[in-house]
């Protein structure tokens, strides 16, 4: 990998690089290091390369003319050809991570432009950087320290830098977790004695001594990094202590549906990325007030599984729109037997054909699209009675099973029950846990869950938009 650095300390950047790791890697050629010195590319016969800004201002700023020369000289810009990117080292870009290092690791060439004095001129900067980058919230002389500290991350994730190639992705940050505290010889040093552990020779002992403490440490340093690490498994196991409350999220999480915007000891907050609904639970109302804070309220749905919480969204929000759901959970592996009916009925998934029909039964909201969209996705079936739709059932596109009507006149032939019991019988196939949210008002639909095997659920869910 081809790091380019335009600079006017050449020198300075040759001579902090070329040590230790990397001045082997650069030696071994893993990495090349190629500092430009802007000065040598100034039409100013006096070799200047800053003047003063226009509007007036304390200090010098570097011209366009010498930078843009010298980044021409280097990238070579040619139709075809894939730009180089160009980072510029600038307290005003985003802040430069572990995660940045390894999408930059993937380049094959880096082009580096430091400034100096107060700046460069923002026509050049507009012209050729495509990356500004800081490496925090504080202003250096020039950009040839944060230049050389992102090229010292970068070069680790090199093939070839490191001896051990796992330390590049084991260290300090890696998946959102510091690295474990380290010991060498001697066993015993002033007292403190290397944990017993790590002297056992039990490897699967170690790696789970390693993570613990990895955990431990970057809860009690660096809670913002811990907010992240994990996520999925932090959030299942404060949702699985309450899991007939929690299945929706759960299953929205199990089945990759999930954008899981906050775990915290007091509550989680997920966002559907397929309905695009938040869900929320918390244990007080101001744990559900800090998450609720992390939402955009701009045409949100919200599914909450206290009334407190819901109380706090229609406060804060001013929304006024909300049904109060029993959520439903099917407990068994076995699939139920399916039911069975005077006549012979057949079950078989819908087809593009059958959505205008279902679009004007379907009683809780009209919207084609979406009907149409379930269909296309395999995910409804009907009822057939000698070949005429009798009902209808699906799973919407949050996970959860619903959408069941059985035409009027076919009511109370034992349909609504096979189409229910199918329903479960399919979720059950995907590897899904089967579950509803009933409206509390529709005892018709409570009375076909119990019929059915389906276990209500402690308290409420509550849907709001």
């Amino acid at each position: 990998m081809q790091f380019h650095i335009l600079t006017l300390f050449p020198e300075m950047v040759e001579n902090g690089l070329q040590t230790s790791i990397l001045g082997r890697a650069i030696q071994k050629g893993p990495i090349g290091i190629h500092a430009v010195n802007i000065r040598d590319y100034t039409q100013d016969k006096h070799n200047k390369v800053d003047d003063y800004p226009y509007g007036g201002g304390a200090g010098m700023l570097m011209q366009a003319q010498p930078v843009y020369d010298a980044w021409k000289a280097v990238a070579k810009p040619a139709e075809g050809k894939k730009p180089v990117r160009v980072l510029f080292m600038s307290p005003q870009g985003k802040t430069f991570s572990q995660e940045m290092a390894r999408e930059l690791a993937q380049e094959e060439e880096l082009i580096f432009l430091c400034g100096h004095y107060e700046g460069i001129d923002e026509r050049v900067i507009e012209e050729i950087v495509t990356d500004p980058v800081s490496i925090g919230d504080y202003v250096l002389t020039g950009g040839e320290l944060p230049a050389m500290v992102m090229i010292d991350a970068i070069s680790r994730m090199v093939p070839g830098v490191l001896k051990n190639e796992d330390s590049g992705v084991t260290e300090s940050f890696q998946e959102n977790l510091l690295e474990y505290p380290q010991y060498t010889r001697p066993e015993v040093w002033e007292g403190k004695k290397v944990p017993d552990i790590l002297l056992s020779g039990d490897h699967a002992k170690i790696d789970k001594w390693r993570l613990e403490k990895s955990e431990e440490r970057t809860k009690a340093r660096r809670p913002d990094l811990y907010e992240k690490y994990d996520l999925p498994g932090r959030a299942l196991e404060y949702l699985l202590k309450d899991k007939m409350l929690h299945m929706d999220m759960i299953e929205d999480i199990r089945r990759g549906k999930a954008d899981i915007l906050a775990v915290r000891e007091d509550g989680v907050l997920t966002k559907d990325r397929s309905g695009g609904a938040y869900r929320i639970t918390a244990k007080t109302k101001d744990a559900g007030e800090r998450l609720l804070s992390l939402t955009d309220p701009t045409g949100a749905v919200y599914v909450c599984h206290q009334k407190f919480v819901l109380t706090s969204i229609l406060e804060r929000f001013g929304l006024k729109n909300f049904n109060e759901c029993y959520q439903v959970i099917y407990p068994k592996k076995k699939a139920p037997d399916l039911p069975e009916t005077e006549e012979a009925v057949e079950i078989r998934e819908l087809d593009e054909t059958h959505g205008a029909i279902v679009e004007a039964h379907y009683h809780l909201y009209h919207d084609e699209a979406y009907i149409r969209e379930r269909i296309a996705s395999r995910q409804m079936i009907g009822a057939f009675l000698d070949g005429e739709l009798a009902g209808f059932a699906g799973v919407h596109n949050d996970g959860g099973m619903g959408m069941l009507e059985v035409l009027e006149p076919f009511r109370k032939r034992g349909i609504g029950s096979l189409l229910e019991a199918e329903m479960i019988r399919r979720e059950l196939a995907a590897g899904h846990v089967p579950y509803a949210h009933v409206f509390v008002e529709n005892e018709i639909s409570a009375a076909l869950q119990k019929k059915s095997g389906m276990r209500f659920a402690p308290g409420s869910v509550f849907w709001v938009s």
